[in-house]
């Protein structure tokens, strides 16, 4: 299936040279002159070689056909992550180097989107919000203001994030699993 370049997401499967790629970052820049280009940053799904991209934005690109359903995240072993699905309860193993960065935000019972082909998962998709737990930050500091100061923070399976002045450790805060940011304190 046809797609413009800009549409591209971290995560998506494109076909190339009768090959397939994963996608590993996707970004568009819009220079003051000449045409807008979306950057992509791929990972070959056969032989794991990374390569680089460069479309102009309104350019087709073939998207590969893949299965993309819901699993739950079970637990991780020797063998690998295992996931399952929701309503037949099929069970499948991921390798490590398909879940790559976001191990960190695996935790029991996680919904996540895993993409197969021909029964080989290629790519996982987080949702792009999880919440977690701040097991480290600096003490608040009475009078600092919230405007724009932000102070470090290490949450729980060591993920760093930065965080305004007001939340301290114990906080549940939301953070986007795309770039590491604060989102919000957790409502829960």
């Amino acid at each position: 299936m046809k797609v413009i370049a800009s549409s591209l997401r971290k995560g998506n499967v494109v076909e190339m040279n009768d090959k397939l790629y994963v996608v590993l970052t996707a970004q568009n820049f819009h220079p003051g002159k000449g045409t807008p280009v979306t950057q992509v940053d791929m990972r070959c799904i056969s032989d794991g070689v990374k390569t680089s991209e460069r479309w102009r934005t309104t350019e087709q690109v073939e998207r590969a056909h893949v299965d993309e359903r819901k699993y739950n995240f079970l637990y991780a072993d020797g063998e690998g992550y295992h996931f399952m699905e929701p309503e037949t309860y099929d069970q499948i193993a991921v390798t490590e180097d398909v879940i790559g960065d976001a191990k960190v935000f695996l935790k029991d019972g996680l919904e996540v989107f895993l993409k197969t082909f021909n029964g080989i998962c290629i790519a996982i998709e987080l949702p792009m919000r999880v919440t977690v737990e701040v097991m480290e930050t600096e003490p608040v500091v009475k009078g600092q203001t919230a405007s724009s100061s932000y102070k470090p923070a290490i949450c729980d399976e060591g993920i760093r994030v930065m965080v305004p002045p007001h939340i301290g450790v114990g906080t549940r805060i939301v953070i986007n699993t795309e770039d590491n940011t604060y989102q919000e304190r957790a409502k829960d």
